[in-house]
């Protein structure tokens, strides 16, 4: 298949996609190309730019691969963290924000723990001086 860029004898501009030149020739020789804005049948094949692959296109193209290759890298930085937390803390659930408190203000014995909290609850535990850090959710946390 060849696209080409065509245009009506208004001057209106669409492209077309064709088997090969004869198969442009032959439909606009029987009418079966007309123009998608005015109905004209009367259409040429304008100039096209060649699909060059240019030096930008390969840059970009590397580059976009060194980009998912760091992402690759930093989720399995954070898978691994994730598993070293869970590991070595204590899952309180939904009591983190109290648990952290607790921990913070010497009530209950020093030890590492991991839970859940609000955007809301960790900034309230951030701004009171309680050392958190969030553990972001992975993509196959959400499957």
């Amino acid at each position: 298949m060849i696209k080409f860029s065509l245009t009506c004898d208004h001057g209106h501009e669409f492209e077309g996609w064709f088997g090969d030149n004869d198969d442009f020739a032959r439909q606009n020789k029987r009418g079966f190309i007309t123009c998608p804005v005015c109905s004209s049948d009367k259409i040429e094949k304008s100039l096209m730019a060649p699909a060059v692959s240019t030096a930008r296109k390969r840059d970009e193209k590397v580059r976009l691969a060194s980009v998912r290759a760091h992402q690759a890298h930093m989720a399995d930085q954070l898978k691994q963290l994730r598993k070293h937390v869970e590991a070595n803390a204590e899952n309180v659930g939904e009591k983190f924000p109290e648990e952290a408190r607790k921990i913070h203000y010497g009530e209950v014995e020093a030890r590492g723990i991991y839970g859940k909290a609000s955007m809301h609850e960790a900034a309230e535990l951030i701004e009171e001086g309680v050392g958190v850090v969030p553990l972001p959710d992975l993509p196959e946390d959400k499957n």
